[in-house]
């Protein structure tokens, strides 16, 4: 898998039975996807390390509640950045290379973290961690959805959410472990960990075929092809489909300028990510403990609950895998935003309450549970799918761009928000909140969004580009 060293096509005369057993062409395909994905890996260790550094950040340097929301929220600063730039790089450079960049960024981000002196260090170095995740969060899938094959290129992308999740509760273990050491550095520290072992992955990756074809280096693209498909005839017809789809010119300002259907294509990807954050499951991943300690749970507690959280938002994302092609996108929002809305508002009550009985505190942890499962079989995972589906082909580059920066740039609103919220309206109030905007979003999947299972991408682009209404653009 080494980089322009020419690929050696396996032998397939092990016969059936055997390869029934164990086929290396798929278990190459399977490892370069999982290291690839490693990426998400890191984004989820960034995103979760935070929520149990925060109160022992705070016991040393003493932030105000706006300068520790920085702290948070600065990490989504850096990523709307590095998405912004990530389009450009990961075709000028390539799609490894700029993994591999993503890795090396976030290394310097996490032991500068750790190695903070004060507040504002802090925050420039979680800029730079969050530039790492956003160029990340765009090559990753980028580049799985361009190496794997037809038939497993929804399970590789996949692949990329489900690493997140495992990140954000591998990076709560790891809260829960340094917690006891009461080091925030170590916390942080450790995160620098995956990214070194990324960094070290990627570089035995192999380019991807369709950046090869882009740059004309057409004989690296078909060797690289013949190693992964096994198959010269597949081979071929690849290289050519990869041809007559760079044939097809993208377009972004100009498109968006002169097409309202496009227009339309573009707001509903904006104000799909919108609901994703809004939802408030950032909130969760964020301010976990701090929600922990407004129901009275003490320090240990807090984070040993917290992990139990990761784990359900990890283990919620299997679900949405198996259902997506099953039960379709719009009964599966349905369920999440109802999910969430519902959790939200028992939180509510529950604090509105006081929480002094600990089974009122227990009902408060299975609540948050609920909610991240809510979350992480719906919103979560589907909107990037939607966001892919509704593109047409010329502006889908720009569209994408455009989705995923309202993603970080939500996220940090909220995420800046949260705590100014809870000082303003009480904890209770502000649940009560996200509430009311998890119902909303239930009535805007029914108006806005399409059901998009089984339908091919060109058929949603025709059904699009003549006018249909957004919601009538699937089945």
């Amino acid at each position: 898998m080494v980089d322009e060293v020419d690929s050696h096509s396996v032998s397939s005369g092990t016969g059936d039975d055997d390869a029934s057993f164990f086929d290396p062409t798929k278990f190459k395909i399977l490892v370069i996807g999982i290291v690839a994905a490693l990426g998400g890996l890191m984004s989820g260790i960034d995103i979760g390390v935070v929520s149990g550094a925060l109160d022992l950040f705070s016991r040393e340097f003493h932030p105000s509640t706006i300068a520790l929301s920085w702290v948070v929220s600065a990490m989504m600063a850096g990523a709307a950045l590095g998405s912004v730039s990530a389009s450009k790089l990961a075709q000028k450079v390539g799609r490894k290379r700029a993994l591999i960049c993503g890795a090396g960024v976030f290394v310097v981000g996490a032991l500068g973290c750790s190695l903070s002196w004060s507040i504002p260090s802090m925050i420039s170095f979680r800029v730079v961690m969050g530039y790492a995740v956003g160029l990340s969060a765009f090559t990753a899938p980028l580049y799985l959805s361009e190496i794997a094959s037809e038939e497993s290129r929804g399970a590789m992308i996949s692949t990329y959410q489900l690493m997140l999740t495992i990140g954000i509760f591998v990076a709560f273990l790891a809260d829960t472990y340094f917690s006891y050491r009461g080091s925030w550095r170590g916390m942080f520290g450790f995160a620098a960990c995956p990214a070194a072992l990324f960094f070290i992955g990627v570089l035995f990756l192999p380019y991807s075929p369709h950046w090869l074809v882009m740059k004309g280096r057409h004989k690296e693209a078909r060797r690289i092809l013949m190693d992964l498909r096994n198959d010269p005839l597949e081979a071929a017809k690849e290289i050519q489909a990869i041809r007559q789809q760079l044939e097809t010119k993208q377009e972004g300002w100009s498109l968006l300028r002169r097409n309202s259907n496009f227009r339309r294509s573009v707001l509903l990807g904006v104000a799909l990510q919108a609901m994703q954050q809004l939802a408030g499951i950032n909130i969760v991943m964020f301010y976990a403990p701090k929600i922990l300690q407004a129901a009275h749970f003490d320090s240990h507690a807090q984070m040993w609950c917290t992990a139990i959280i990761g784990l359900v938002n990890m283990l919620a994302t299997f679900v949405a895998i198996g259902l997506v092609d099953r039960w379709g996108r719009k009964p599966i929002l349905y369920v999440g935003f109802s999910v969430m809305a519902l959790a939200m508002g028992v939180l509510a009550g529950l604090l509105h309450e006081g929480m002094a009985e600990q089974a009122s505190q227990m009902i408060a942890v299975f609540v948050l549970m609920i909610f991240c499962a809510g979350h992480a079989m719906s919103a979560g995972p589907l909107m990037w799918v939607l966001c892919a589906e509704i593109q047409p082909i010329q502006g889908r580059d720009f569209g994408m761009s455009v989705s995923t920066l309202t993603n970080w740039l939500a996220n940090m609103g909220v995420s800046v928000s949260f705590l100014p919220l809870m000082e303003a309206f009480g904890a209770s109030g502000t649940f009560w909140l996200l509430a009311v905007l998890n119902f909303i979003f239930i009535g805007m999947t029914y108006l806005y969004v399409p059901e998009t299972k089984g339908m091919s991408l060109a058929k949603i682009e025709e059904r699009l580009m003549s006018g249909v209404k957004l919601r009538k653009l699937g089945r």
